[in-house]
């Protein structure tokens, strides 16, 4: 049974004050589903990544196309496997800090995902202006 939106504001205000009285817990309850489970992605990706080396080289050696096809794929999904898994370590903030700055905590509201963030673009005009300018800075200011 979903909760209310008045029930998941009460949850979300309850965690904001938990994170802010006791970040040490708060960080010990965000951080140890997800870096179990990480860790596990990733050296689930890194096995899958040796047995598509394993299967090309059989492949190879044996010269049979399809096996060294299937073990390239294997590798190559290991590889998407491992990447992505490294990718939401990094995602996940270190402190309670960063946690409050980023407004993460322990959020449960969309089923305890984290909102997209929209990319900022890192500057305006096109790629040669922006090239011309950060020029122009290291001229004049000698870095």
């Amino acid at each position: 049974m979903p909760l209310s939106e008045e029930e998941l504001r009460m949850l979300e205000q309850m965690e904001r004050a938990l994170l802010a009285e006791d970040p040490k817990f708060a960080s010990t309850l965000r951080g140890s589903r997800m870096a179990g489970s990480v860790r596990r992605r990733i050296i689930l990706s890194s096995t899958g990544f040796v047995a598509g080396i394993a299967l090309l080289m059989t492949g190879v050696v044996a010269r049979q196309e399809i096996v060294g096809i299937v073990g390239f794929l294997v590798m190559l999904g290991a590889a998407v496997f491992g990447l992505t898994a490294l990718r939401a370590r990094h995602a996940v903030p270190d402190t309670p800090e960063q946690a409050l700055q980023a407004g993460q905590g322990l959020t449960v509201i969309d089923g305890g995902r984290r909102p997209r963030r929209q990319r900022s673009s890192r500057g305006s005009g096109s790629f040669m202006e922006r090239m011309e300018q950060r020029w122009r800075r290291r001229r004049e200011g000698g870095y």
